[in-house]
């Protein structure tokens, strides 16, 4: 038995690369499809990415071509799951989810799905960041946050949530809760942010530092990293750090029995990663 899955993150709006990536499940027909956050325009990569800037995307683009692509394939049509990240407003959320009503996609934040006999979970929030968007920061594994940094607390955030929530919730009381004792050995988790200290994290910060301290050149998660060291589920999905391919030259690292992928990409190609979860060894890389 295969299960063949595509997995794609960051496209950040760039219809241009939208428009390969729904090509490429119309022609590779796989049987599940991964999107891993910040999906809708972005101010800032538009000014040096080519696209067009829609508003109402979620509703206006997405859904509407992913319409198309179901009449197109019928009963072919993959599942496919989906969360956003931090560059997506959570206001967008009530509208995923109305968009899975229509059974076009499953939005996977916080939740546990199943893919055949495979469970899917997935989760938007990342460690503190220098922007201000703040809708899908958690503090990692305690109030913390590294130089160059902002709180995840204060600034403007699209959707309110109560001040407790903000204060004292962490990424790693978060995967506690989503994982709970549930067996990991057929789990896959589609992330936004990678695990903390591994070639999927490594950031363009060499030799910058704030007021004197020395930034860390590895931004992920070290409740990510953490929760695989001692989980081990089968495969985690990542994003988020666009420049770490390029960097460390690779988009795949392994933890125990974890297999780890990072989908993003810095450069104009659409990065397609092609997998069978019967097969993770055998896993591709596609830059289009």
């Amino acid at each position: 038995m295969t299960t063949r899955c595509l997995f794609v993150t960051d496209l950040h709006g760039r219809t241009r690369l939208y428009e390969k990536f729904f090509n490429e499940i119309a022609e590779r027909r796989p049987s599940a499809v991964f999107i891993g956050g910040d999906l809708l325009p972005s101010p800032m990569l538009a000014l040096t990415y080519e696209g067009d800037l829609i508003d109402d995307f979620v509703d206006r683009y997405l859904a509407d071509q992913m319409e198309k692509l179901r009449r197109k394939l019928k009963d072919e049509y993959p599942a496919i799951f989906v969360i956003l990240g931090n560059d997506d407003g959570r206001s967008e959320e009530p509208l995923m989810k109305e968009v899975e009503g229509k059974g076009l996609w499953r939005y996977a934040h916080g939740r546990r799905l199943r893919l055949g006999s495979y469970d899917v979970y997935g989760y938007s929030f990342v460690p503190p960041t220098p922007f201000r968007l703040k809708d899908w920061e958690r503090y990692d594994v305690s109030r913390y946050t590294p130089p160059g940094c902002t709180s995840p607390e204060p600034q403007r955030k699209e959707v309110s949530e109560p001040r407790s929530s903000r204060r004292y919730k962490t990424i790693q009381k978060d995967l506690a809760n989503l994982a709970a004792s549930n067996p990991m050995e057929k789990s896959v988790f589609l992330f936004h942010t990678p695990p903390h200290d591994t070639n999927l994290d490594r950031a363009a910060l060499d030799g910058k530092s704030i007021d004197g301290v020395p930034l860390d050149v590895n931004v992920g998660s070290i409740a990510v990293r953490r929760f695989v060291e001692q989980r081990q589920p089968l495969l985690t999905l990542h994003g988020h750090v666009h420049e770490s391919t390029r960097l460390t030259g690779a988009w795949r690292e392994k933890i125990g029995r974890t297999h780890m992928f990072n989908g993003a990409n810095d450069d104009s190609r659409l990065a397609l990663i092609e997998f069978d979860l019967e097969d993770l060894d055998n896993a591709m890389l596609h830059l289009l």
